[in-house]
């Protein structure tokens, strides 16, 4: 694989596509979930292929459920390589997360408690899957709504010991940071710090949505807002620290018209582009 420009990169919405190929070079890239390229060809396909003349492409997965207790399901792994050959993307990632158990899909990106058991049978599956597609792949932290009592390891040291067992690379959603920060009453900044970041080849940006209870809030891991303005100077901040990465606005439900998620892109490569522009003066 080649790796995705350092700027920035849309979540691809069909609806989007005639938008798309009147304003070429809008974004560095796209990105799209493997699970909705998976039929032989029509239309998805189609755009598809078109997008890809002209974008560098990062093939985003939902079902794989590297976490799940048993066996990856190698039909949908077969599946995944077809893809990958096909479309020639430059990067490939899933989540830190399960979602299947035997033959029931759960439909859902599910938590996990960080043990020495889980930690064994992500990085098999982890090895399983790079050995399959034969590529390095890039593990995603989570948003969580809950944590397990059996956990002993935290999640940023869990995170460390898995792409050293394996050479993964990670995404680091900074939503998904602040969500879980938020909901657990942790520092999305100590957090950060704690953070693999070498291993990071992109960066998620999403909004969420908030419930307030008599705990506090409550964060939802919707992408269906615009990115919070914490999550902006998480952002900031987490760019000073690594330097410029690729980065995607993730917005899937209630997708607004192309405009408004380019001024997302805009606003993300403007912070980007401050950077850069720091380095040069610096150097």
């Amino acid at each position: 694989m080649t790796q995705l420009p350092q700027t920035t990169g849309l979540g691809f919405k069909p609806e989007h596509f005639h938008a798309i190929l009147a304003q070429p070079g809008a974004v560095g890239f796209f990105e799209v979930h493997a699970e909705n390229y998976m039929g032989d060809g029509g239309a998805p396909h189609a755009m598809l292929t078109a997008l890809r003349t002209d974008h560098a492409l990062s093939i985003h997965g939902v079902g794989l459920s590297i976490g799940g207790a048993g066996g990856l399901n190698h039909d949908h792994l077969d599946r995944l390589r077809q893809l990958i050959d096909r479309y020639q993307p430059a990067s490939f990632s899933e989540h830190l997360a399960w979602s299947s158990h035997g033959a029931a899909w759960l439909n859902d990106l599910l938590p996990l408690p960080y043990t020495q058991e889980t930690l064994v049978t992500i990085c098999t599956h982890i090895d399983q899957v790079q050995d399959r597609l034969g590529c390095r792949m890039l593990l995603e932290n989570p948003a969580t709504y809950v944590t397990f009592d059996q956990s002993t390891w935290a999640e940023t040291e869990f995170l460390t010991e898995i792409t050293r067992r394996t050479g993964c690379g990670l995404l680091l959603d900074i939503n998904n940071v602040f969500v879980s920060a938020t909901n657990h009453r942790f520092d999305a900044r100590a957090y950060l710090a704690a953070f693999p970041r070498a291993a990071v080849g992109e960066i998620h940006l999403a909004g969420h949505d908030t419930e307030e209870l008599p705990s506090g809030p409550l964060l939802i891991d919707s992408h269906g807002a615009p990115v919070a303005d914490p999550v902006w100077a998480l952002y900031a901040y987490v760019l000073e620290q690594t330097g410029p990465l690729p980065t995607l606005i993730e917005w899937d439900t209630a997708v607004p018209d192309y405009p408004v998620l380019l001024s997302e892109a805009a606003r993300a490569k403007a912070i980007l582009a401050g950077l850069q522009k720091g380095q040069s003066h610096a150097a």
